[in-house]
Formats: C-alpha cells, structure tokens, sequence
C-alpha cells in the first residue's frame, strides 16, 4: 500500500471523527541483538551476528455504532539495510499489517472480515506471533458469537496470489502456507476457570509430476482444548490437541501435543513448573508422520527464547519433551526478572538408540516500565546441548558456545483519540 493511499485513509478517518470515534496509536520498538547460536547449533569458524531492527507500526481504530474498523500499516527493517540516499526503500519493507471491519449483525452475533490478527487461549495454535517484529496475519472471514459468558468464533480462509482469469493454483509455500482453511472455536468461562475446544482444519495445494503440478488439495485436522482452573492457591493451565490427516500429499499424519503448567504465587514473587509434550516420528523411520506442528501460534513463547524448536523449524522431526521451571521475581515497583529452566528431550527415537536428551536451555528476562507507554526489555539465554542435539540440527557441533543477548525498548502511545458525539 502506497503512502498516498494510507493519506486517502487517514483523511477520510479524520472527517468522519466528528460522528463517530477514531484513535490513533503507535508502536515503536528497536532491538539489538548479539546472536551466537540463536536457532540452531553455531558452528565452527563462523563470526556471530550483531544487529538492530526495528518495527514501526501506525493503527487506526475506528468506531460508528456497529460498525467498528481497523487499519494498521507498518515498516520492518534492520538499521543499515537501506542506502542513505535511496529515494524509495528498496527492501520493501513497507507493509500492511491488518486491513478488516467488523459489523454487529445484533446483540450477540458479529461478522469480522479481512486482514486480521487470530488469537486464542496461550497463542499455541492460533496466536498474533507479537515477538516477530512482522507479527502474523491471517485474510480470513469469521462469524462471532458472544452471550454473557460463553463465545464461539467461526473462521473461514481461502488464499490465492492474484486475481486470475483460469485456475485456482496456490503456490505459495512454506511455514504451513494454507490454501483453506475453516475452523470452529468455543470458549466458556466460569468464575476463576475457562474452558475452551477448537476444530481446525487446513488445506494445502498439492503439486505432484516432474513439473510440479498443482494436483488437488490435501488437508490436515487439528482438534483439542485448553483449559484454566485453580487448586486452592494454585493456578493450572493444560491443553491437549490431536493432529490427523495428511502432512503431505502421501503421508498420514497421526501427532499429539499435551502440556500442563502450574503457577503459585505466596507473596511478591511467581513460581511455576510445568512440561509439554509434542509427538515426533522415529529417525529410522514410522509408517506415518507423527510428528505434531503447531501451526500458527506464537511458538517462540514456548520451548526456549533461542528459537531451537517450532520457529521456523523442527517440523516432521523427532518431536520435544519440554519439563521446565520458573520464577517471576519482583525488582521492584515497575520492573521484574523472569528466569526458566527447560530441559529438553527428544519424544521418539533417534538413530542408533542414541540418548534422548537434547540440552538444557537458561532464559533470562528483565523487564523495566519506564513510562505508561515505554518499557525496558533485556534478556539473555544460553543453550546447553547434548550430542543427540546435533543428530537433529543437521549435525552441527554442540561443543560450541551457544548464547544469545537482546535489549528492546519498546513505545506505544495514544496519539490521538477523538471524542464520541
């Protein structure tokens, strides 16, 4: 989208403000990161990475009885990535990052269209991946539902690249790209417990031949639920999903995740203990694919910050066995220190019956408020790995170091809001 146009936006928002409600905020964050084995095992004879990169991110809400709208465009960019006299950004890292309206049909029900964030319960399986300086969108269509306590969302996709005059082709691959996809969540609350069961499912286009053709579509099914209860001064979260279908054309797929976490805080400081489960299949091979892939969460909160597992990566493998421990503790008035454990293993077998356990990874995150609209981050992690870590990172050497550093600032303030008439 061209400035111009977002101007044309802007300036029609702006006329109608009298009528209606029109906010305006920001969200500015640079980070520098020191990279030396974030993501994978670093290997030998090789620099590590140094760099700042910054999202710019500009979001317009819009208000007019039952008719609510939103526009949020943003730049994405590593300082230095563009010549200093350049008179466009060549890295195209201008984009839109959400474009939808949502109209209340009535009391309870709802219609929400466009480009939208989709985000559930601890982000596990649908999440708005806020880590990412892109963040994740999804061109969707849902019909909502919402009566006192209970909800229910019906969510509908279907993706091409260009308005064509023949075919249906998607090529658009990678990341579990889908070409369709339709879902059903429900969520019901109580006073201190929720409960929710999703129904996902996703189709990818097949391409089959020495030409890759498009050949079809093969589709994938997650079901499952997560649910939040307390025991006495204890708060539980657990989720379980299974994953059936196809993980390729000609593979079934047959996968589960299960996690259970427990948080108990006596005074000013936080402590949890918790474990997942992500199914994988055999390295000496299985006569299905069971190895569980959670799709479109934030994956980067779960498993390590470093990134080692379902970022990007890990997908079809030997699945995780994640336990792990932490402590939120309490700095002071507006600032906290996180530390987590996670101890790391593999869920099936690895070639030769080598050990299961992948490597211990120390996570630590400082948080500061500095102001109502700006906030502090500093962190460091550091990845312990195992042998059997190199068996699947592609071999790489785990005697290397392998840490990885990063400070964020960052600031999200209201610009503009104007007054209901």
């Amino acid at each position: 989208m061209s400035l111009n146009k977002i101007l044309v936006v802007f300036t029609l928002l702006y006329v109608v403000s009298a009528n209606a409600q029109l906010k305006i905020d920001a969200d500015v964050r640079p980070r520098f990161e020191y990279r030396h084995g974030f993501g994978n095992l670093f290997p030998d004879d090789t620099e590590p990475a140094a760099f700042v990169v910054q999202r710019t991110r500009l979001n317009f809400n819009y208000k007019l009885d039952n008719l609510t709208m939103m526009l949020s465009v943003q730049d994405v960019s590593v300082w230095g990535d563009t010549k200093q006299i350049d008179a466009t950004d060549s890295n195209n890292s201008f984009s839109l990052f959400q474009a939808w309206v949502d109209y209340k049909l009535n009391e309870n029900w709802s219609t929400k269209l466009g480009r939208q964030v989709i985000s559930y319960d601890d982000q596990r399986i649908f999440g708005g991946l806020d880590w990412a300086m892109q963040g994740r969108f999804h061109d969707a269509a849902l019909l909502k539902y919402n009566k006192g306590t209970f909800m229910a969302d019906l969510g509908f996709a279907f993706s091409q690249e260009s308005q064509a005059k023949e075919g249906n082709a998607f090529y658009l691959q990678g990341a579990y790209t889908y070409k369709a996809m339709q879902y059903a969540y429900l969520k019901k609350s109580w006073e201190k417990t929720t409960a929710s069961f999703l129904v996902l499912n996703t189709g990818f286009q097949n391409f089959s031949g020495i030409n890759n053709d498009p050949d079809g579509v093969y589709y994938m099914q997650t079901i499952g639920s997560h649910v939040i209860f307390p025991i006495n001064n204890v708060k539980l979260m657990g989720s379980a999903y299974y994953q059936t279908g196809k993980s390729k054309e000609t593979t079934d797929l047959s996968a589960y995740n299960v996690a259970l976490e427990a948080n108990y805080k006596p005074g000013k400081t936080l402590f949890g203990l918790g474990f997942e489960m992500l199914s994988g299949t055999d390295q000496d091979g299985d006569s299905k694919n069971k190895s569980f892939f959670p799709l479109y969460g934030t994956n980067h909160k779960f498993n390590g910050f470093m990134d080692y597992f379902y970022v990007g990566n890990h997908a079809n493998t030997v699945g995780l066995n994640d336990l792990y421990a932490k402590a939120v503790f309490t700095t002071g008035e507006k600032s906290n220190l996180l530390a987590k454990v996670h101890y790391f293993g593999a869920n099936a077998e690895l070639s030769n019956n080598e050990d299961s356990y992948l490597g211990t990874e120390v996570d630590l995150v400082f948080t500061q408020n500095l102001t109502k609209d700006v906030k502090l981050n500093l962190g460091y992690s550091q990845m312990f790995a195992s042998e059997s870590m190199s068996l699947v990172k592609g071999g790489r050497p785990e005697d290397n170091t392998n840490n990885w550093a990063w400070v964020q600032l960052t600031i999200k303030p209201t610009l503009f809001t104007s007054k209901k008439d």
